[in-house]
């Protein structure tokens, strides 16, 4: 019996399907893993980025030992809780800048004048 060839498993093996595309490969998703992303509310999005960013993605992924999706989820939460708390910051500063305003006189009001 003779064996395949091993593939290095590298980006480029990937990206170009010699790894990954053989439907003999292919598994369907445990009951598992759709619990997981079920309990972690995980939806499937397609977004198309430039191929240099997702090089960068995987590398900055490998180096802290997670996949580029989870570092992609991880970079896009942190991002919308910075906007978020930059909005609400913006918020408040904005309604103490009105509350420390000089309140205006009614124009129906009339000034006396002094003796």
């Amino acid at each position: 019996m003779q064996h395949a060839a091993k593939i290095a498993g590298t980006v480029e093996a990937w990206e170009t399907e010699q790894l990954g595309a053989d439907a003999a490969h292919a598994k369907i998703a445990t009951d598992h893993e759709d619990e997981i992303d079920a309990a972690l509310e995980l939806q499937p999005i397609s977004i198309r980025l430039q191929k240099s960013l997702i090089e960068n993605l995987k590398a900055l992924g490998q180096l802290n030992g997670i996949g580029y999706q989870p570092l992609v989820r991880q970079i896009l939460t942190r991002f919308v809780e910075c906007e978020m708390k930059n909005l609400l910051k913006q918020r408040v500063a904005e309604q103490e800048a009105i509350q420390k305003m000089p309140a205006r006189k009614s124009p129906s009001t009339k000034l006396k004048k002094a003796a």
